[in-house]
């Protein structure tokens, strides 16, 4: 687990961007996207609840769509599987803020999905840990890792 924010909700813009700078490796002005980063710190530490759509528990693919929907107004289906569908294909190297990651866990295909940041850094609703960041390049997911890309318009 990379992130453990602050649950503390009267945060400034500097701040949070200094926090999230700090946890993803780049410079303050990198993050021009606040809602992202004020919608990812409002949920981190949140309880991983299978079909949870709330603040008392969230899946992945749950997290993934709550986001989408609030930050980018993009309507997503509700599984990984289907999203996995929804996006344009792209390369590891290509990844932008907002693209999807997903993950075949279990030999099954696309099952878990995050949403990428910066610097191979992606935030999901882990099953042990809830809502956290983690970085796509620690072996345990990027064994698994199988496709990424930017959701369609």
């Amino acid at each position: 687990m990379i992130t453990d924010a602050s649950k503390s909700k009267a945060i400034s813009s500097g701040d949070i961007k200094e926090r999230y700078a700090s946890l993803l490796n780049v410079k303050e002005k990198a993050l021009d996207n606040e809602k992202l980063y004020r919608f990812i710190d409002s949920w981190i530490g949140v309880p991983h609840r299978s079909g949870g759509m709330d603040k008392k528990g969230v899946d992945c693919s749950g997290f993934t769509f709550l986001l989408e929907k609030e930050v980018y107004d993009k309507d997503l289906p509700r599984t990984a599987r289907t999203m996995a569908d929804k996006v344009k294909r792209k390369y590891e190297q290509d990844l932008e803020e907002g693209d999807l990651v997903f993950f075949d866990f279990d030999g099954q295909k696309f099952s878990h999905v995050g949403v990428y940041l910066h610097n191979n850094k992606f935030v999901h609703a882990s099953t042990s840990k809830g809502v956290i960041i983690s970085d796509l390049k620690d072996p345990w997911y990027y064994k698994y890792f199988t496709r990424a890309g930017s959701v369609k318009p």
